[in-house]
């Protein structure tokens, strides 16, 4: 089974042109489930909806509760953002959690969404996020990191499926801050006693380019920001006869297509094993 998670950068930039080349590497890729952050909506018109039209994909969608936030970076009080999910197999379920705000004057609409899938077999919990991005908010994120983690097994409970649940997004966050490492248990406690959620990147060849805020993309290149890895696909211990295992691991979408750098993010993708299924 194969996952990707992807924040495409919302309206910004050239998103017709990137919007194209977004659609081309998801082609060329075929996964199975995409998460997806900075997803548009304006005048009946969603980007998740398009993609999966062109895709052959079933898709799910939820906005965020605070549009102005992302409207005034824009300059376009007509559009709207969300997180979405695309699923080779239907959305038998889904539920949304939102997220802690950076304070108590400035609310940045965070969520989670979650998916239940009926893919082959087993049905697949399936989650998307995206965290607040100041670099000083890790506070934040560690109380949004610890509402998601107790969406995330309140879910799971409810599914009944062997398959691991799987958590995707952009978390503005490095391998080692804290925010990841109270996801994961790592050298903590877990956010919810029990519940480890491993970072897939784990299985990745060593060596191989990880950095999916990248000075090398011309739409990061003028923040002046180090390159670091951001975006991850978390996966739970696998489930009987290794359901979920994480085979391999790599970034996508981290060139051009046509000359076009379809994000200002590159893409994760993750492959996991399905023994007794027949996906990918």
């Amino acid at each position: 089974m194969r996952i990707l998670t992807w924040n495409v950068w919302g309206r910004f930039g050239p998103w017709e042109q990137r919007r194209k080349a977004i659609l081309a590497v998801l082609r060329e890729l075929r996964p199975d489930v995409v998460g997806l952050q900075e997803v548009w909506e304006k005048d009946g018109e969603n980007l998740a909806e398009w993609l999966a039209d062109e895709l052959g994909l079933h898709w799910t969608w939820e906005p965020t509760r605070a549009p102005q936030w992302w409207q005034r970076r824009i300059g376009d009080p007509a559009v709207g953002f969300g997180n979405a999910v695309l699923s080779r197999w239907p959305v038998a379920d889904r539920a949304v959690a939102q997220l802690p705000p950076l304070d108590e004057t400035a609310d940045d609409g965070r969520l989670v969404l979650y998916a239940r899938l009926a893919a082959p077999g087993q049905d697949v919990p399936f989650f998307t996020t995206h965290l607040s991005s100041p670099p000083s908010a890790s506070a934040v994120r560690c109380a949004q990191v610890a509402a998601l983690a107790a969406f995330v097994a309140e879910r799971r409970a409810a599914t009944g499926t062997a398959f691991p649940p799987v958590v995707t997004g952009d978390f503005n966050a490095v391998p080692d801050s804290d925010e990841i490492r109270l996801l994961g248990g790592y050298r903590t406690a877990p956010a919810v006693p029990g519940q480890v959620l491993l970072d897939a990147w784990e299985y990745a060849e060593p060596g191989a380019a990880s950095a999916t805020w990248d000075a090398a993309n011309p739409y990061v290149a003028p923040t002046h920001d180090p390159s670091c890895r951001i975006d991850y696909v978390h996966v739970g211990p696998c489930g009987p006869g290794g359901l979920g295992a994480v085979r391999s691991v790599r970034r996508a979408g981290d060139g051009p297509v046509d000359g076009v750098w379809p994000s200002d993010h590159a893409a994760v993708v993750a492959d996991l094993a399905v023994p007794d299924a027949t996906a990918r």
